[in-house]
């Protein structure tokens, strides 16, 4: 890297190389898997809109979940798609930012919808009695409102100092734009705003998720001393969010490990393979989960299809 500092109006991606004609294979199979992330999640998201039953506080931060997923794929798939059929690989710096900015928000909106619907099968299950004085709707409102406006204005900030660093390259070993990759271009040290990164995964990610685990250690303190028939109904409502958690928590962790380690000397398959984890896991299972565990969603969904046959016999 050059001592001095060139401003790069542009990035390069080093990870996409030639595969002849197998770039339409591969560009087929991502488009398949991005149609199937906004079919998933748009069917959750009519179901609940839809279906006045379902409104309830559980299945609006269900939906909001669905939309995040919808809006971190966005920030993804069609720039990914783009470069998988391009002969150059480059991106513009407003643009490279952009993405980085969708992108860190749409993680973090994930985790303060987990920590959310956390909070709401703890008061669920662990104070029944006072579930509808809690949970009202200007406090399912204001918890949204919460959930979403923090991490963008945090990030925002965060954003416009990262957009400010004077570079001494423009090549990102990476198929997507992130902080890290941009910050190791930097023709200055980048301690300090390093320790504000971490500052700021602390209270984004790793606070809320230590609340969601100390919930549900509550709520399984709860089970383990109700009846069989309560434990079994709680359970089963709170089985799909601990799957998604705990599949955000793998996510989280291994781009953690691809921040930390020097991507330049993995492998770039791997790299790729597991760039792609949290930005492919998350939307497709989600919808999955919640739709076939949830016999209330699953119900509505099979009403919906029934009505769909009896109205359009073949």
């Amino acid at each position: 890297m050059n001592n001095q500092s060139v401003t790069p109006s542009y990035f390069e991606f080093t990870l996409f190389s030639d595969s002849g004609s197998l770039k339409y294979v591969f560009f087929s199979v991502c488009l398949l898997i991005y149609m199937t992330i906004i079919s998933a999640n748009v069917v959750i998201i009519l179901t609940v809109c839809l279906e006045k039953s379902l409104h309830q506080p559980m299945y609006i931060f269900i939906c909001c979940l669905s939309l995040n997923s919808l809006y971190g794929s966005a920030g993804f798939f069609p720039r990914f798609l783009m470069d998988i059929l391009s002969d150059t690989h480059f991106i513009s710096r407003p643009l490279c930012f952009i993405q980085i900015y969708v992108i860190h928000t749409y993680k973090t909106h994930e985790v303060n919808i987990l920590t959310v619907m956390a909070y709401d099968r703890f008061v669920a299950i662990c104070q029944p009695l006072h579930y509808h004085s809690k949970m009202t709707g200007r406090t399912v409102s204001c918890l949204l409102i919460l959930s979403v406006l923090y991490p963008v204005c945090i990030l925002a900030n965060f954003m416009h100092q990262s957009s400010n660093l004077p570079l001494c390259g423009y090549k990102l070993h990476r198929i997507f734009c992130t902080t890290w990759s941009i910050h190791q271009l930097s023709c200055v040290e980048t301690a300090a705003k390093s320790i504000t990164g971490q500052f700021i995964a602390v209270t984004t990610i790793f606070i809320p998720l230590s609340f969601v685990l100390y919930t549900y250690l509550r709520i399984l303190l709860v089970c383990r001393k109700s009846l069989s028939e309560f434990r079994g109904k709680a359970l089963q409502t709170c089985l799909p969010h601990i799957v998604t958690f705990v599949n955000f928590c793998i996510s989280v962790f291994i781009d953690v490990l691809l921040n930390q380690y020097k991507v330049d000397e993995v492998n770039r398959l791997v790299i790729v393979v597991l760039s792609l984890e949290f930005l492919i896991i998350p939307p497709i299972s989600n919808p999955l989960v919640y739709g076939l565990k949830l016999p209330q969603i699953r119900g509505v969904f099979s009403g919906f299809l029934g009505t769909h046959k009896t109205l359009c016999p073949t």
